[in-house]
């Protein structure tokens, strides 16, 4: 399998693009900056560095030239945590870039839909399966979402594969990964996987480790019996100590 992994040098795509050739698989990384990437990752040979600047620049025809031979896409894009990446411009990084290899996927004429991968957040809600909000919930997230771009950005992707690419897409079969607030671990640990949030992301929010997103979004795409049952979906997913205790 060929994977094109976007957001290769984040802080959870490093770790997607390790588990990956980890367990042998073609990876593309397209990054802005190769350097970022560490050494024993860029010494891999089953590893394609492609070095193509800001993606919001890329043409329809040459993002469709990147995925051309991929089986699928892991999309690990994000603001950066910086008052200039969380208030500046692009403000639609996350959803102009889906929507840009949405498009290019569909100018490829492959005879197997590509499967695609985005990283989101359970600060969105998917709304196919009526997950419904407190009215105090409400208020914080719509104030968030007026004040942070990077909330907007990543709820308007979300629904742009849930709206428009949908469910009966021949060439796109897709997967919107939401882990809950994150942080790093150097091991892959215990988690559990569920289809909508379990426990307050306003109020009461889990914890999730980057490397096990990236351990469940490698195991998704390379496992079929995994994919079939979360495809069109938003799994959630909290590492197993941060899940609330049994009454």
């Amino acid at each position: 399998m060929t994977v094109l992994v976007v957001g290769a040098t984040g802080a959870t795509g490093k770790l997607v693009v390790k588990q990956l050739l980890d367990r042998g698989e073609q990876v593309k990384a397209l990054v802005r900056f190769p350097e970022k990437l560490p050494e024993t990752i860029l010494s891999c040979e089953n590893l394609s560095v492609i070095t193509a600047g800001n993606i919001l620049q890329l043409s329809k025809s040459e993002m469709a030239e990147y995925l051309r031979g991929c089986d699928g896409v892991i999309s690990c894009l994000g603001h950066n945590l910086t008052l200039r990446g969380i208030f500046g411009p692009p403000f639609k990084l996350v959803t102009d870039a889906t929507k840009l290899i949405c498009n290019a996927i569909d100018e490829n004429k492959s005879k197997n839909a590509m499967k695609y991968i985005l990283m989101n957040t359970t600060g969105h809600r998917n709304r196919n399966l009526g997950e419904s909000l407190s009215l105090a919930e409400k208020c914080v997230l719509g104030i968030i979402r007026l004040l942070v771009p990077p909330q907007r950005d990543n709820e308007k992707a979300a629904e742009y594969l849930r709206i428009k690419i949908g469910q009966n897409n021949q060439k796109l079969e897709w997967i919107a990964v939401r882990p809950d607030s994150l942080y790093t671990m150097d091991e892959v640990t215990n988690y559990s996987i569920y289809p909508s949030p379990i426990r307050s992301a306003i109020f009461n929010p889990g914890k999730t480790s980057r490397i096990n997103v990236a351990h469940f979004m490698t195991e998704l795409i390379i496992n079929e019996k995994l994919w079939e049952k979360w495809k069109g979906q938003m799994p959630v997913i909290y590492n197993s100590d941060s899940l609330p205790e049994k009454e």
